[in-house]
């Protein structure tokens, strides 16, 4: 009997490979028919509602009331986990890593599409790494000023900045939130110069608007009503398309001097990229059910916010969109967060 080396290479039989081969489809067809069968039966327990932000804020508080009434539609819970951090993107991270088997949605906001272009190193990619589901709602942000600003109006509070250039200061939720690049895109576009002070919250930068340490800031409806409402400070306009049922008697900046101008802190739902078209399409419709529910709209425009809904094509377009937008502005405002 000959003997064989222990460098000689073993190739395998055609009997072998074609073995192997079977065996690889049988495997492959095994995938193929269990993903009708997973999408059959979703959802068989709970899911897990990625909310990037703390609780009691009031991102986490209108995903609490549309998670409640899907709960209802799926006959499963939909439970809200909060992730807060890096501007959203513990959470973000979180669910691009997730088993895309739909039971870990992303509850997203607007700042998804600001981090590409704030952030050098992402550990996930927005469009790459997740399927849309569906567009939730608006918090359309307001331009308000202290109380004690000789404006009434936006062509009024131009003049002033005009008249003032680089002397005035104007608040935000932090570096690189939709509520500095918003003022900052409304500066930029009518040629005036203001002083930019960061906040780490919404919450410090209203209270010092409030007594005169900054004069103006574009906040979100939800978190500045209290302020407006008890005369700490005045409302010039909306940055929505249309005017807010909280505030109707202030206009959009659209109707004022800037036409098709439109800002707000968006909502909206992610899940890994990969799950199934048909799980994607059942949370599309639980979602959509929940946001034409009577006492979920009723919930969100006491919020200021305005329930919106989508099919997945349309809010991935938006999404792509909007990365696109605010990739400009970030760009020329040159803030990094790296």
């Amino acid at each position: 009997m000959p003997v064989q080396s222990k460098n000689a290479r073993h190739y395998p039989t055609p009997r072998c490979r074609i073995l192997r081969l079977a065996t690889a489809a049988m495997a492959l067809a095994g995938a193929l028919l269990a993903m009708p069968a997973l999408a059959a039966g979703f959802p068989d327990h709970p899911i897990k509602l990625v909310v990037p932000f703390p609780p009691g804020g009031p991102t986490d508080l209108v995903s609490r009331v549309i998670a409640r009434r899907m709960s209802e539609d799926l006959g499963q819970q939909v439970v809200v986990d909060n992730r807060p951090g890096a501007n959203g993107n513990i959470g973000g991270e979180m669910v691009a890593k997730a088993p895309a088997d739909g039971y870990t949605v992303l509850y997203n906001t607007s700042s998804i599409a600001l981090s590409p272009a704030l952030y050098k190193k992402l550990s996930y990619d927005a469009l790459r790494d997740f399927a849309p589901v569906a567009m939730t709602a608006m918090v359309p942000l307001v331009l308000e000023v202290n109380a004690q600003v000789p404006a009434n109006n936006v062509a009024e509070f131009i003049a002033w900045l005009k008249a003032n250039p680089g002397k005035m200061t104007y608040g935000s939720a932090g570096n690189g939130n939709v509520t500095h690049l918003a003022a900052f895109l409304f500066l930029q576009a009518n040629g005036l110069n203001a002083v930019h002070a960061p906040y780490k919250g919404s919450a410090p930068a209203l209270t010092d608007l409030a007594g005169g340490q900054v004069q103006f800031m574009t906040d979100t409806i939800n978190s500045s009503l209290p302020f407006i409402r008890d005369k700490r400070m005045k409302a010039l306009a909306v940055t929505s398309s249309t005017r807010s049922s909280q505030l109707p008697d202030v206009p959009t900046v659209a109707e004022t001097v800037m036409p098709g101008f439109e800002v707000g802190a968006w909502q909206g739902m992610l899940v890994p990229a990969k799950t199934p078209p048909e799980i994607v399409r059942k949370l599309n419709a639980a979602a959509l059910r929940a946001l034409a529910a009577p006492e979920v709209r009723a919930s969100l425009a006491a919020q200021g916010a305005e329930p919106r809904g989508s099919s997945p094509e349309a809010y991935g377009k938006y999404l792509a969109q909007e990365i696109d937008r605010w990739r400009k502005v970030v760009k020329d405002s040159g803030v990094t967060l790296d």
